[in-house]
């Protein structure tokens, strides 16, 4: 690198980092003279230095900052190389409308961070969503990982209706449209209630993967789950049955328990997924998180 352009990279960082330090308002930021030098350099370290001097600086290690604001910051910081952002309407509610799954779970950003590092698992596939809530792990996976068609699913009214609009409002096309992007997943958004959904209904998916994240949250919902999973494994008994991964923040081991019991008492084989080291979003304090791999 030029002596100039080492100096332009360097002042670059430091602009970054005070004002990252200082929590200034994200649009303070020089995000056009990041992205200029991003389009005129091969400098392929400059957004892994700008995160050492943010996210990873030891000052935000020790007294790391807010979560909202660190999210914001990293979903501006990444969508500079490639434009690949993913935008979500959420609400500011843990419980709104009578569900969760308007927020995004942490258990879902760490099943997307393990998606963007295992693309092959997703590409060419149909990937069916058990519990897609805001939609933040299928947008992720539509927009890097090329699967063939992708199924957001929930029950509730609200997730849905959100939902769609976070496809629309992210650049994607819901079924049936003439004018969506060939090179584009097909994407549907379905209702579907684990209750009462039958192996017709779930074989008309035609699913290749089917992934859930922080879906573990109390025993009725995780029979509810396990009784899906068994009506999934008598779906293509000519073929292969589905690849499925779950996702879940390990916030009681006797949920944990509970689950892979149930699992064992369905016949279901489970292995846990090794840790993934792709850590691209801030999680909330002392969050540990695993993924199950499920053989149906």
């Amino acid at each position: 690198m030029a002596p100039e352009e080492s100096a332009g990279t360097e002042r670059l960082l430091r602009s970054f980092e005070r004002r990252f330090l200082a929590a200034r308002a994200l649009r303070s930021f020089p995000w056009q003279s990041l992205e200029e030098k991003l389009r005129n350099s091969s400098d392929s370290e400059l957004l892994l230095g700008i995160l050492q001097k943010t996210l990873k600086h030891p000052l935000c290690v020790k007294h790391p900052p807010a979560v909202k604001y660190a999210r914001c910051f990293l979903s501006e910081l990444i969508k500079k190389p490639s434009g690949d952002s993913v935008t979500l309407s959420e609400s500011t509610a843990i419980v709104s409308h009578g569900t969760t799954g308007l927020v995004t779970w942490d258990a879902a950003l760490y099943l997307a961070e393990w998606a963007l590092e295992s693309p092959a698992a997703f590409a060419d596939r149909t990937v069916l969503e058990l519990g897609s809530g805001a939609g933040l792990t299928g947008l992720a996976i539509c927009k890097t990982c090329r699967p063939r068609a992708y199924i957001f699913s929930d029950c509730h009214s609200r997730v849905l209706e959100q939902l769609r609009g976070n496809v629309l409002l992210n650049g994607l096309s819901l079924e049936p449209d003439i004018t969506a992007n060939s090179e584009s997943p097909r994407v549907t958004v379905a209702h579907l209630d684990w209750d009462v959904v039958t192996v017709p209904q779930l074989s008309a998916f035609h699913p290749d993967i089917v992934i859930a994240a922080d879906v573990l949250y109390c025993p009725e919902i995780i029979l509810s789950l396990v009784g899906v999973l068994r009506r999934l494994s008598a779906c293509r008994r000519d073929q292969r049955a589905p690849d499925v991964y779950v996702a879940f923040t390990i916030r009681n081991p006797d949920t944990c328990r509970l689950f892979t019991t149930e699992l064992g008492r369905a016949g279901i084989r489970w292995e846990a997924v090794p840790p993934h080291g792709r850590q691209l979003f801030p999680y909330e304090e002392h969050s540990e998180m695993a993924i199950l791999q499920l053989m149906l």
